[in-house]
């Protein structure tokens, strides 16, 4: 959704003459922070692929040499094999996510309901694999899909969104959305261990400090949290990670400026971060 190359063609060619699938990738961030240290390594990937090296089907869905795949386990493996932008280094593993909550619910961004949420798995366990970088890990993991009719800077401005990890296999959810109408939609989750949704009175906004690109960035906290960390920036978007001043616990909170994404000058920085591959794979 945030590919420069789809937004060109739709310009040139209108939605219709723009099919989507034309322009599918996958993206992967590996975040690592050696003992000692207080600054994460990065390594980020999402080259773009044509239709011709897309294949899918209902349990399995393959793009470019990457593969995600439902097991009859229930499980989701991903079979990555991609490399960095713009200085490339190999990406080779081997993630496979098993859900401990299905609630199978989506949740309207929008008033006309033409964008969508869902949380997938609000808990899950994952273990990770990689042969390049060297790299094996297992721990907590989160899965969601977004999905819609149209693009996203068509409908929204800006949105604010964290995830949290609570005892006892409980996570909470904020969404905090800016539309391009003017209107504004929040969400406020508590979901229990066995997947029940609740949905709660938003808490208040609560500033946080804007990025290095001048991004700005929010959530919504009874008590302003402490930043911990700014995994990715960019003139358009953001990752944090947030620590809860009421209880302790830690969030991965997103940033998101569709107003910066449309600019052109931020559309033509892209594609240094996101090339597109269309050789078969």
């Amino acid at each position: 959704m945030f590919s420069p190359y789809y937004a060109w063609a739709r310009r040139r060619h209108g939605d219709a003459g723009a099919p989507a699938d034309a322009h599918c990738a996958l993206n992967l961030s590996l975040y690592r922070r050696p003992p000692g240290h207080t600054r994460f390594e990065r390594l980020w990937a999402m080259t773009e692929r044509s239709a011709a090296q897309l294949h899918r089907g209902a349990d399995h869905l393959q793009i470019g040499r990457s593969r995600l795949a439902w097991s009859a386990s229930g499980a989701l493996h991903i079979d990555v094999d991609e490399w960095t932008a713009p200085w490339p280094r190999r990406l080779l593993g081997h993630v496979r996510l098993q859900p401990q909550q299905l609630p199978g619910r989506a949740f309207a961004l929008d008033a006309a309901g033409r964008h969508c949420w869902q949380p997938i798995a609000p808990r899950a366990r994952v273990e990770l694999g990689f042969d390049a970088p060297h790299l094996r890990w297992a721990g907590d993991a989160y899965l969601d899909a977004n999905h819609g009719m149209r693009p996203l800077a068509r409908d929204f401005d800006s949105w604010q969104w964290s995830r949290s990890a609570l005892p006892g296999q409980r996570s909470r959810v904020l969404y905090d959305v800016q539309c391009s109408d003017g209107s504004e939609r929040a969400l406020a989750l508590h979901i229990d261990a066995d997947g029940a949704i609740e949905a709660q009175e938003p808490p208040p906004r609560s500033a946080l400090p804007a990025t290095a690109w001048g991004l700005a960035r929010g959530c919504r906290a009874v008590q302003p949290p402490e930043l911990l960390a700014t995994l990715e920036s960019g003139p358009f978007y953001c990752r944090s990670l947030l620590r809860d001043a009421a209880d302790g616990s830690v969030s991965v909170h997103e940033s998101l400026s569709l107003r910066r994404f449309a600019q052109p000058w931020v559309q033509a920085m892209l594609p240094f971060r996101m090339p597109r591959w269309t050789r078969s794979a």
